[in-house]
């Protein structure tokens, strides 16, 4: 399998967006669009506080670290993960070894979401790219990570099966040919638009149909010119 260099490497955060919606993340990611809404806002806080760097947690049975750089030239994707725990176990279960600990670690990324789950997989995709980012660094094997949600205050226990590992490679497979070809794909039909944070940049009605946007700046002259027709009416 190829690899990428650091210049190609694209944010690994992007992956929620782009399953959620192509055209979002190429907003975002090409165009360099953003605009913040509560739910964005809310997030950040969230955020700040899993990646406050004085929140260590270490005990016999657990070691929490945070804000732990992410890479994977594999896939092609960097970023950070919010909290990687690592609890002990067998050597032949696979774990890894840890600086000034004795024994053998397995580690687990905890994601932190605002709100409650979702109705699609852009949290749990999140997840396993940061699963396959470890894995890649640290030669071990993770079966399942955790997303931890602000609104219920609970975890969502998220597997790592095959079908998840694949739908994450496709999907950064697709982010990358997208980049290169710097192209932003028009909007999908949905109701996601309503929640968006970039639903008035976006305007997705003029790319949902074909020929839509020749037919808006049809509209668009057709105004001008009846305008300008006005005004010769009431010239002296």
């Amino acid at each position: 399998m190829s690899t990428y260099s650091d210049d190609s490497l694209l944010l690994l955060s992007g992956i929620q967006h782009f399953a959620f919606c192509p055209r979002q993340w190429a907003l975002i990611h090409i165009e360099r669009q953003w605009e913040e809404n509560q739910r964005t806002v809310e997030g950040q806080h969230l955020h700040e506080r899993a990646h406050d760097p004085m929140l260590t947690d270490e005990d016999d049975d657990l070691v929490v670290t945070r804000s732990i750089p992410l890479v994977s030239y594999t896939l092609g994707i960097y970023g950070m993960a919010d909290i990687v725990e690592f609890r002990p176990v067998s050597r032949e279960s696979g774990g890894i070894r840890l600086p000034d600990r004795e024994g053998y670690w397995q580690p687990k990324p905890v994601e932190y979401k605002r709100g409650k789950p979702k109705p699609d997989d852009r949290d749990q995709v999140q997840l396993c790219a940061q699963a396959l980012c470890l894995e890649e660094m640290l030669a071990a094997k993770i079966e399942y990570g955790d997303l931890f949600y602000g609104e219920t205050r609970r975890r969502e226990r998220v597997c790592f099966d095959q079908p998840l590992r694949q739908r994450v490679v496709d999907l950064c497979r697709g982010m990358h040919e997208t980049f290169d070809r710097g192209y932003t794909p028009p909007a999908e039909s949905g109701k996601r638009c309503s929640s968006c944070s970039l639903v008035d940049i976006c305007i997705p009605e003029l790319t949902r149909e074909t020929h839509s946007v020749k037919k808006y700046i049809g509209r668009a002259l057709a105004n001008m010119e009846h305008e300008e027709t006005e005004e010769d009416r009431h010239e002296p």
